[in-house]
């Protein structure tokens, strides 16, 4: 479970001490907080919360960036507990990306102890022409915009400022950047649309890992007949997944799809009692190996294997 608001603030505190210190071996090291292998001597020091946010922040910033994501590959963004390591990079940042929504809400009291007046961008909150969804249990806001490729456009035009503010002798720069990027996106919004569009109508239906999905459905014309669990890390009660298996079986849906860095069994066994296929190894905010190590690696990835499972044509 995440900790509470009081216990991460303390342990933050008695952290904070040690990743001052680290902050200096990183430096000598060159890791956290300096310029990676493909960054200029003066590149922007960047943290994002994870490595989707941190790969949206260099195809922007490209080698005037050098970005470090707090969340490590196959992290669960949800339940992370930031260490010394991490404090240490918010300390050495000249700005720091977010998703906000509540996805990510654990990074601010790393924050306020670490670098309070450090530039901070949540790239999810108040963005113009977006349809929000409403979250896990009906609370609050659904954060995974980004699942929704003409948000991601969006998310790329937000870091494009953000870098551009952080550096102004740069802007220029970043602002063709992010064009690029964002033009590359909606070709990829594109294909997503002609790939699920192949899909039996009478298949578009998605039962998912957690809540993560509503807009990939909502974007590419999918229904979401449900989820195996509402909030990672909780584990659904019988009551819960009896619910679930016969919704799966009155919908008529084809497929179960669990998500990669959870274990898969919970979601097997519920495919297997509703009689139907199990995909276990779908992203949403994290990459992975190649060819899901980009954004838009794991937009293909997913799109790919929902399509297969479904019943349509790559």
């Amino acid at each position: 479970m995440r900790p509470t608001p009081n216990a991460a603030a303390s342990r933050i505190a008695l952290i904070l001490g040690l990743a001052a210190v680290m902050a200096l071996g990183l430096a000598a090291c060159g890791q956290a907080g300096s310029p990676g292998p493909s960054a200029n001597a003066d590149a922007l020091k960047v943290v994002a919360t994870t490595t989707v946010l941190a790969d949206m922040v260099q195809q922007v910033g490209g080698p005037d960036v050098a970005v470090t994501s707090m969340v490590p590959k196959g992290g669960v963004v949800e339940t992370f507990d930031p260490s010394p390591r991490d404090i240490a990079a918010v300390s050495a940042a000249d700005l720091i990306v977010m998703n906000g929504l509540g996805l990510d809400d654990w990074l601010q009291p790393v924050i306020d102890s670490a670098k309070p007046d450090v530039p901070v961008v949540r790239l999810g909150e108040n963005l113009p022409g977006v349809d929000y969804v409403s979250g896990e249990g009906g609370e609050g806001t659904n954060p995974h915009l980004w699942l929704d490729v003409r948000y991601a456009q969006t998310y790329a035009a937000r870091i494009a400022d953000a870098l551009g503010a952080a550096d102004p002798a740069k802007a220029a720069r970043f602002k063709t950047g992010g064009e690029a990027y964002a033009a590359r996106l909606a070709a990829l919004d594109t294909e997503i649309h002609q790939k699920v569009a192949t899909i039996p109508e009478a298949n578009r239906k998605l039962v998912s890992f957690h809540e993560a999905f509503p807009y990939f459905a909502k974007a590419y014309g999918l229904s979401i007949v449900g989820s195996v669990v509402q909030v990672p890390g909780q584990d659904p009660s019988a009551g819960e997944v009896a619910a679930l298996i016969e919704a799966i079986k009155r919908s008529g849906a084809e497929a179960v799809f669990a998500e990669a860095g959870f274990n898969p069994d919970l979601s097997k066994a519920i495919a297997d009692e509703a009689g139907v296929k199990v995909e276990t190894n779908l992203y949403n905010d994290s990459l992975g190996d190649a060819p899901v190590d980009t954004y838009e690696g794991l937009i293909r990835w997913d799109a790919e294997k929902i399509v297969a499972a479904l019943g349509g044509q790559g």
